[in-house]
């Protein structure tokens, strides 16, 4: 890993989370993620499942974490396995955590090897009456590839039919979605690493250079201030591209008169950023341009005051679809008879802003969390609408992630990076 040892006390206090809101006599079971194949001997690079490393820190292959609070002995109340670790292993493949690293990692005392876990499990399982399983419920999940999760609950629900089951995800989206002190620290330095990047950019771009040379100073950015790069695939869409809202071939030249949008974000420590800024090609933009890219400025800075604590993201997206409808008129793309004669399940500023203002952020660009309940203190959310003209080969959209505050206004960990059309035009005139 890149990144700095994380104080162990943070994930003991994730850990005590979670357990406070078990069922008694029950234990809870985290695998770690596999490292996928490609073909022949050719690997994915690894990536950890989130909620391990949320709990243990531990941001390796081929590990387990069980919690047991009501065990009869302490020792196995929280319990780790994990690959032994030898030196063939650390000449071909590197360091790997021992048992003490472990220790300093997690705050877990009773480590394991995992060739030990059949027997370990086992015993645990005839004390204990249930089982918490971590199943993926992200409501934008893909579950279609079999994890190393999937096969150990086909396996434990086969072995310990009699068992009562219970869910960690819903445990899981509740703590995950109030991030901790130390974890807005992560964030705010993966935001910072982003500005770094875009403002590299803001000195190099202009007509005739190619999406993915600015893909490249983006990653070069990003890896020289110890991230291992990008937060999910970048988006540079220059022209028409920027009105394909998932946009990531970056594979097109940047042509005078055109903008480019970015969205784009570096993580760091396993932390995401998510960030969306438009600039233009040449360093100014024309007066139509910067009318839309003001149009969303003043969207985006006014739904963001709604991100208080008891907000619910449902009236939310209403009301930001509102002040959208406003400035939608103002630009003369649609009429006040439109709105008189909307459909209410496609309401027709959709016709121009088509996908939600705001997600969850934190461990997963998409994090999870609980929609249908208030927001609260703590919570960290982006705020990125955005109008998309594919007429005039525009697409705007502008983004920021904010912290919800206790009172008043969220908190920008993007306040620094140019937003402001003039600054923009400003810096990439200097």
């Amino acid at each position: 890993m890149k990144y700095d040892r994380i104080d162990s006390t943070l994930y003991i206090s994730n850990r005590k989370k979670f357990t406070e809101r078990m069922t008694a006599n029950s234990l809870a079971v985290f695998n770690s993620n596999d490292i996928f194949p490609i073909s022949a001997d050719s690997t994915m690079p690894f990536q950890q499942h989130r909620d391990i490393l949320y709990l243990s820190g531990v941001d390796q292959e081929e590990s387990i974490l069980v919690l047991f609070p009501n065990a009869n002995n302490p020792a196995h109340r929280e319990v780790l396995f994990l690959k032994e670790t030898s030196d063939i292993i650390a000449v071909w493949e590197g360091e790997k955590l021992t048992k003490e690293t472990a220790f300093l990692t997690s705050g877990i005392k009773t480590v394991y090897w995992l060739q030990q876990f059949p027997t370990i499990f086992k015993l645990l399982m005839a004390e204990a009456q249930g089982m918490y399983l971590n199943t993926n419920e992200h409501l934008r999940a893909n579950t279609e590839v079999e994890t190393r999760e999937d096969r150990f609950i086909k396996q434990v629900k086969q072995d310990y039919p009699a068992h009562q089951v219970h869910k960690s995800a819903p445990i899981m989206h509740k703590i995950r979605s109030i991030k901790e002190s130390v974890e807005l620290e992560l964030m705010q330095r993966a935001c910072k690493i982003t500005e770094a990047g875009v403002r590299r950019l803001l000195a190099f771009i202009k007509p005739g250079v190619w999406e993915y040379e600015i893909e490249a100073e983006l990653a070069h950015e990003f890896l020289r201030n110890r991230s291992k790069g990008f937060a999910y695939t970048p988006i540079v869409a220059s022209g028409k591209n920027a009105c394909v809202l998932h946009y990531i071939e970056n594979n097109q030249q940047c042509q005078d008169g055109d903008v480019i949008l970015l969205d784009v974000g570096a993580e760091y420590a396993n932390y995401s950023s998510d960030l969306t800024r438009c600039l233009p090609v040449n360093g100014r933009f024309t007066a139509r341009q910067k009318a839309v890219y003001n149009a969303v400025l003043h969207v985006k800075n006014e739904a963001q005051k709604l991100l208080v604590p008891g907000t619910i993201m449902a009236e939310y997206h209403k009301q930001v679809g509102a002040l959208m409808e406003e400035q939608l008129v103002g630009l003369g793309l649609i009429s006040m008879e439109d709105i008189k004669t909307q459909n209410p399940d496609w309401p027709a500023y959709k016709k121009y802003f088509m996908h939600g203002t705001s997600h969850f952020l934190g461990l997963d660009t998409h994090d999870v969390g609980i929609w249908h309940e208030p927001i609260s203190a703590g919570m960290v959310f982006t705020c990125e609408p955005g109008i998309y003209i594919p007429a005039e080969g525009l697409g705007i959209r502008l983004e920021d992630d904010l912290v919800v505050q206790s009172s008043g206004a969220p908190f920008n960990f993007m306040g620094d990076i140019p937003i402001e059309a003039e600054a923009i035009e400003d810096l990439m005139n200097a």
